[in-house]
């Protein structure tokens, strides 16, 4: 049986300074004080990012196309594919599953092709080889084989192109069957595309819209596009590229091509704005008509710049390498592209339920939220960095857990619950929210929460099942749901975060019932051996147990999610030192960590790839062990936090399209780069502490909103020494190996003195991070 997860569903100093440059890839010419981004980071290996023009988590994301196919094209960019099928207004960045892609505009001067083509020999349909390819925040432009210069920008609902063409005939092609494809669609019921429509009005402006059946089933887009030059002729397609007369002005069905023909497409260049919306023809009609009234691209262009540059301006660094610093801007800007916009000009918006909804006003939707993902530092770096879109977001989760018919969501994408990966940890981002004091109509979504907490009968997703189980048994048996493992430990956290929902609202009965049961993840735990491993419902243990093997039926299914029994073991996040005290202690869980960290990094033949970036047998390329080199911290040994989130600070990323261990999904790869670079991370996002780590650059500055500071500065840093040797907290000398959030977004000056050696700064019990609510000493 197969689970539904992200794999298998698819297959020098100075503030400022710029980063290296990087052969044959234009660098972005935003220069903010954080510095400048490479938006080819993670386009390349499997980072799954693209690099096309975006505003900050806006709806229209416009980029390049090189593959629809598999699993490296999930974001529609692969930086090895060496040709490019068009530019498509919707994408993915960093995710395991592909999806959008939405309306895939061609510029060519060869002959007309109505299909693209093997990336093997683009000759053979419409791709096109390419060079002098550039991109910055808000900005792409490359030059296309057949004499088409393109250039990319948007605003928040559209997409704006500018093509030069050389003298000539050329023409543009609309493909609107144009989606991400795997060998995952082939056994599904209704087609990939379908109820599709195209048309032409009176005065050029066309439109359409079509329902897509990939990952988010039955999701709907709408555009509404117009170009500055007439074309001499047009011609629609219809299902199999059947060719409609040349008087037509409308097409149906499931395949729909439009092309628009020019005698001499040379002279002054052709001008593309498209308007989107996932509600309707009007929606993107409005967008387009209030955000690209005119044909100004480079206005539009140096509005995204601006919109870019204040943004990437929160955070500021000095010290490190350039390399370092550009990571650090590349970071910051993917961790800005998603959630994305989801609600027209007018405020409407298709919830959960696939019902229109209309946002208050001052609020929005979002889609594309990687809950599983995103909880552990993305929305806490939002917390602090962005509290004003950290806001938005958590009034939304609030709203679209009260309209979703799942309750809480998981991965919602384009009004579509995908179920995807387990848990539903949108409770653990308003948790979280609510305990930094975000406020939000948390009372709104607690029916739907509670009724995920305790109601057997609620209506269940992929990533909620086995929970009769886990309410009779205290955790989800092996033999009856898949990833049982990991579900009864993730499900757990949520009940930790549940708990704090429920304190929030008034429900202290419900909270002390969830708290208490937030402590389940012990009975996957066999103290006796000392890993999580999978349990039977008669209570008996996986006999032949196997820390490296990912079940005790692999061939079936999966005990763990995206993880084997080492990495699982360590999943729990909220009760550390119970964790300790299963184990046997302090100096059991220290040596059960070094076990971790210096293992052999061996995988069995059915790992997904998901599982990347190890250390031993830590995965640094996934999410589920990201917070356990802070572990150390809480029983006495955080020098060996700091030397080991160090060594993952520069060995894990790069400036270059590899640059990226594993997806960056959703920014989150990227939010533990620039939080552990500055020195903190949330291991309990609920518990809104920081623990301290290792920081990598001298100064870094962070703007906090509302006139706050936050400067961070590590004294005798360099890459010698990653050891801390005291703190001082505006002025004061601190003990604590740790920081709350509340003192941190009051602003202030953080100062750590580094060291070549360990110290014992923090090891006292007294001074260790608290968890589950409480000290350890």
């Amino acid at each position: 049986m197969l689970t539904t997860n992200r794999r298998q569903l698819l297959a020098g100093t100075g503030l400022a300074a710029i980063g290296a440059g990087v052969p044959h890839l234009a660098r972005s010419a935003t220069t903010p004080a954080s510095g400048r981004p490479n938006l080819f980071v993670g386009t390349g290996g499997h980072g799954h990012t693209f690099p096309g023009a975006s505003l900050p988590f806006g709806m229209a994301q416009l980029s390049p196309d090189t593959n629809n196919y598999g699993w490296d094209a999930c974001s529609g960019y692969h930086q090895d594919d060496g040709s490019i099928m068009g530019f498509s207004h919707t994408h993915l960045s960093g995710t395991g599953v592909g999806d959008m892609l939405d309306v895939l505009v061609v510029p060519t001067r060869q002959k007309l092709m109505l299909t693209p083509g093997p990336k093997e020999h683009p000759e053979q349909g419409y791709r096109q080889r390419f060079s002098q390819e550039y991109a910055e925040p808000g900005y792409y432009r490359v030059a296309l084989e057949s004499g088409v210069q393109a250039e990319l920008t948007v605003t928040e609902r559209c997409g704006l192109h500018r093509y030069r063409f050389a003298e000539g005939p050329g023409h543009i092609l609309i493909d609107f069957t144009h989606a991400v494809v795997d060998k995952w669609d082939a056994g599904q019921k209704n087609a990939l595309v379908e109820n599709a429509s195209l048309a032409i009005d009176p005065d050029g402006t066309i439109t359409g819209g079509r329902k897509v059946n990939r990952w988010a089933k039955g999701r709907h887009i709408y555009f509404a596009m117009q170009l500055s030059r007439k074309p001499d002729r047009i011609r629609f397609y219809g299902d199999d590229d059947k060719p409609m007369s040349a008087e037509a002005t409308d097409v149906t069905g499931n395949r729909l091509k439009l092309a628009l023909f020019f005698d001499n497409a040379g002279g002054d260049p052709i001008l593309i704005r498209t308007g989107l919306s996932a509600v309707d023809v009007p929606g993107a009609r409005a967008a387009l008509a209030a955000e690209a009234p005119g044909w100004d691209f480079d206005r539009a262009h140096d509005n995204a710049r601006k919109r870019w540059g204040g943004l990437l301006d929160r955070i500021r660094v000095s010290g490190g390498t350039p390399a370092q610093r550009t990571i650090m801007a590349s970071a910051l800007y993917h961790a800005f592209l998603a959630p994305t916009l989801f609600t027209d000009r007018d405020g409407r918006y298709v919830g959960l339920d696939r019902q229109v909804h209309q946002a208050p006003k001052g609020e929005a939707a979002f889609s594309t939220y990687s809950t599983w993902d995103t909880y552990r530092a993305l929305h806490p770096l939002l917390t602090l960095v962005h509290p004003e879109q950290a806001a938005l977001l958590v009034g939304d989760l609030c709203r679209q857990t009260a309209e979703s018919p799942y309750g809480p969501p998981v991965w919602p994408l384009q009004g579509v619950e995908t179920g995807t990966m387990i848990g539903w940890h949108a409770a653990s981002i308003m948790a979280e929210a609510s305990v930094k004091g975000i406020k939000a109509d948390y009372k709104a979504a607690w029916p739907k929460i509670r009724a995920r907490a305790f109601d057997r009968n609620f209506k269940d997703s992929d990533s909620s099942l086995g929970r009769g189980f886990y309410y009779d048994l205290g955790y989800i048996p092996c033999d009856k749901v898949w990833e049982s493992v990991s579900r009864t430990q993730e499900y757990a956290y949520d009940d930790w975060a549940m708990a704090h929902l429920a304190e929030a609202v008034g429900a202290t009965e419900d909270a002390q019932a969830l708290r208490k049961r937030s402590q389940n993840y012990r009975n996957v735990i066999d103290a006796k051996i000392g890993f999580a491993r999978p349990r039977f419902a008669d209570g008996h243990w996986w006999k032949d147990y196997d820390p490296i093997q990912l079940g005790h039926d692999p061939d079936k299914w999966r005990d763990y999610t995206e993880a084997n029994g080492w990495q699982a073991t360590f999943l729990n996040q909220h009760d550390v030192y119970g964790l300790i005290e299963h184990f046997g202690g302090d100096a059991v869980f220290e040596k059960k960590l070094d076990g971790l960290f210096n293992a052999p990094s061996t995988l069995p033949k059915n790992a997904p790839p998901d599982i990347s970036g190890l250390v031993g047998q830590y995965a640094h390329g996934n999410e589920p062990d990201q917070h356990v080199a802070y572990l150390y911290a809480y029983c006495g040994a955080p020098w060996k936090t700091q030397a080991m989130v160090r060594r993952l600070l520069t060995s894990m990323y790069k400036d270059d399209p590899d640059g990226v261990i594993g997806n960056d999904d959703c920014g989150q790869m990227s939010a533990w780069f620039i939080l552990s670079a500055l020195g903190f991370y949330p291991v309990d996002p609920v518990s809104a502490v920081y623990v301290f780590g290792s920081p990598l650059f001298d100064t870094a500055k962070v703007s906090l909103g509302n006139g706050r500071s936050l400067t961070v500065r590590a004294n005798g840093n360099g890459p010698d020494s990653p050891y801390v040797q005291s703190v001082r907290w505006n002025g004061q000398r601190r003990t604590q190996n740790w920081i709350a959030h509340a003192d941190l977004v009051a602003g202030g000056e953080l100062v750590f003195e580094m060291g070549t050696k360990p110290s014992r700064f923090g090891s006292a019990k007294r001074d260790r991070p608290p968890s589950f609510g409480m000290n350890r000493g």
